[in-house]
């Protein structure tokens, strides 16, 4: 059918289903079978104290391979706390455009192409001093580069390895491409939707905001900091491992909002609201209005302190260490 069409094709696409349809998938049982996120420790190492400095993750270096929302939103958080993450990605692959600009505050970013063996070494050298290794591939794809989890926690023991996919590790649809909205789409959530909230075009409808995209994005952030307090209380090395399904089903259990509630929320935000909650940047492409960060903490309020680049306008290398 034109479902399996597309994956042979090597797509990211799915049927729309009801809730009901997705209950009596295997993919939804081996989601269903899964916690919401997982972290396991996967090697020996002695505890490893955070770096010195004024804020959370002062000085910790966090390596991000991820694309779209959920995964550079992840290395987006970190950097709001302190830590010093540089995004890789490669001219062949996509560039979103102001997105990458929204994803990228506090990041430095440069080029490496996984497919010369000469870029693979010099991203084993980085990840030799990195603490947080954040990726964002098909289960199976970095492995078969030689970046799997166990790899690169043998050649830096106390690593932090987080991984995140679509439907999961497990069952028929693991190695599936999938992005938020085909997650919505093939669960249920887009026709429940439908049949709630009245959409601008007939037929099944995504939620107002990349929900699941977001959600994943904070919990890897979360996840990741987790594990570097286990390494700097227990040693080892620590895989974070979580999907767009496990969060999207975690989404759909936690209830639905009440119709009336639905009805009074507010469809736009005045300028002037938003506003209060934004700030302008000097970037190297010019000035960036953007939001700031929402959660302020009194004693570490987080801030990015570099401003989103161009892709790949930095060397593959970390700054220095305060």
């Amino acid at each position: 059918d034109l479902e399996e069409a597309i994956i042979a094709a090597k797509g990211a696409g799915g049927m729309a289903r009801t809730k009901e349809e997705w209950a009596h998938h295997p993919q939804a049982a081996a989601v269903a079978a899964l916690p919401l996120m997982e972290i396991v420790r996967i090697g020996d190492s002695p505890p490893e104290e955070l770096p010195r400095g004024n804020r959370p993750l002062s000085d910790v270096r966090v390596l991000d391979l991820t694309r779209v929302l959920a995964g550079p939103t992840c290395a987006r958080t970190l950097a709001e706390h302190g830590a010093d993450v540089l995004k890789i990605t490669a001219p062949h692959l996509p560039n979103l455009g102001y997105q990458e600009f929204d994803t990228g505050h506090g990041k430095l970013s440069a080029y490496l192409d996984l497919r010369d063996p000469r870029d693979q070494e010099a991203l084993r050298g980085l990840v030799r001093e990195a603490d947080v290794f954040s990726q964002g591939y098909r289960p199976g794809t970095l492995g078969a580069r030689g970046f799997s989890p166990e790899e690169l926690a043998a050649i830096r023991p106390g690593l932090v390895y987080v991984s995140l996919c679509a439907f999961g590790h497990i069952g028929p649809w693991a190695s599936r491409r999938g992005f938020d909205t085909v997650v919505q789409t093939v669960s249920g959530i887009t026709i429940r939707q439908a049949e709630v909230v009245a959409g601008k075009t007939p037929g099944p409808q995504f939620y107002p905001v990349s929900a699941i995209d977001y959600c994943t994005g904070y919990l890897m952030a979360f996840g990741a900091m987790v594990a570097l307090a286990r390494r700097a209380h227990e040693g080892g090395s620590w895989l974070v491992r979580i999907s767009l399904a496990q969060v999207g089903k975690w989404i759909v259990d936690l209830g639905e909002a009440p119709l009336d509630d639905v009805a009074r929320a507010p469809t736009e935000f005045a300028p002037e609201e938003l506003e209060r909650w934004s700030t302008v940047t000097e970037t190297p492409s010019g000035a960036l209005r953007h939001l700031r960060p929402v959660v302020q903490l009194s004693e570490t309020p987080p801030y990015w302190a570099r401003p989103s680049v161009p892709l790949g306008y930095h060397r593959p290398e970390w700054p220095q260490r305060a």
